[in-house]
């Protein structure tokens, strides 16, 4: 744990790494649940399309509801529905029964975020929010290095409801940890009606900082979708090495969250966000000139980790501080609102992926990637625009 961060942040960090699990063990095991449940493999892709979508729209909605109760209520009671739709996954005798158990732990998932980023960052010490954001956010990057392989290798050997049961194991140890550490006399923050928060929706720095999320994060994930294929591919390795590869870019993700927080801490979100995107479209458009160059793949796909997935914590932070100044009775309700924008552009930026595959043109992807990192960065100085020219407003 970082030094001076409160226990409850840790608590944060274990529910995170379930919940990562639970995300995206869906795709590591997605043959063996289609054939065990009679269904065919793009009806059983609904698990992950439905998954997502259940996110984006439920996240916010249940925040405006759920915003006004005391955190450790909040947060605890979330966790036991996302245990709820994870023991539905461990019992389901049909693809129904496991769908509906996916968009529970979905709607649980979003809100669980957005909530204990809020409650990560009122606990952390002075000048280290950041920092507490991260260490959260690398239990969902330590859930894709660790926690999604080893599920996938128990799901397709021993049978795909195990990691399920791993998965509700994790949270009940959360749930423990969250009523334990979190405080309970953390009371919630001022909170308005539903019109004062979804007001937010209409602000402009809200809705620009969203954008900014969602363009940002989407850059890797034209290139990351089809990373397996590129691999093989373009640099030409084999299907063995390739695989070993991805944990090489997922001990990366760990390692640039973690420092992602701590520059922050250090420079404050809008600074830490323009130099990781400025890493970011430079690396992706050096994989795209030099990746065929097997030799120097992985030196690229560990830069590359850690530039993209340092910027979740740059994204979040801005979004809390952009809430706080602008809409400070609905920073809950934003940091939903982004909760949702890092899904979009998840979603948005494999579709811009497929579609160049689909064209025969995966040696685009990266240059896509880079071009989407250029784009935020216009994204981000129209946001520090808005925001300069808001202040003013407000002070007039």
């Amino acid at each position: 744990m970082m030094r001076g961060q409160h226990p409850a942040v840790l608590a944060l960090a274990v529910a995170a790494f379930a919940i990562g699990m639970a995300e995206f063990i869906v795709v590591g095991v997605l043959p063996t649940i289609a054939s065990d449940l009679g269904v065919t493999q793009d009806r059983a892709g609904a698990l992950v399309s439905g998954y997502a979508l259940a996110l984006a729209i439920g996240t916010p909605l249940l925040m405006l509801t759920l915003s006004r109760f005391p955190p450790r209520r909040v947060l605890t009671g979330l966790m036991a529905l996302f245990l709820v739709g994870n023991l539905l996954a461990v019992i389901a005798q049909d693809f129904t029964s496991l769908m509906l158990g996916r968009v529970i732990t979905a709607v649980a998932h979003g809100a669980l975020f957005a909530l204990g980023a809020t409650v990560a960052s009122r606990l952390a010490p002075q000048g280290q929010a950041g920092s507490a954001i991260a260490l959260m956010f690398s239990g969902l990057t330590l859930a894709m290095v660790i926690g999604v392989p080893v599920g996938s290798l128990l799901g397709n050997g021993v049978g795909w409801r195990v990691p399920f049961v791993v998965i509700v194991v994790l949270a009940s140890m959360a749930l423990v940890a969250l009523w334990r550490w979190v405080p309970a006399h953390l009371d919630a923050q001022p909170t308005g009606s539903w019109r004062e928060q979804l007001s937010a929706l209409g602000h402009p720095v809200i809705v620009v900082t969203m954008a900014l999320t969602a363009v940002g994060f989407g850059a890797t994930f034209p290139l990351f979708t089809y990373i397996s294929l590129w691999l093989t591919e373009q640099s030409g390795f084999s299907t063995h090495i390739a695989s070993g590869l991805l944990i090489v870019f997922g001990g990366a993700t760990l390692v640039g969250n973690l420092m992602g927080g701590r520059m922050v801490g250090a420079m404050g979100w809008r600074r830490t966000a323009a130099w990781l995107l400025v890493g970011l479209a430079a690396i992706l458009a050096i994989i795209h000139a030099w990746g065929e160059i097997s030799a120097l793949m992985p030196i690229w796909l560990a830069v590359w980790g850690a530039l993209a997935f340092g910027l979740s914590p740059a994204f979040q932070s801005g979004m809390l501080a952009s809430a706080e100044q602008h809409r400070p009775r609905a920073v809950a309700f934003a940091s939903a609102l982004n909760i949702s924008s890092f899904n979009i552009g998840i979603s948005a930026g494999s579709a811009v992926g497929s579609a160049l595959v689909a064209r025969e043109a995966l040696a685009l992807t990266p240059l896509a990637g880079s071009g989407l990192a250029v784009l935020a960065l216009g994204i981000l100085w129209l946001q520090g625009k808005v925001n300069r020219s808001r202040v003013v407003e407000a002070a007039a």
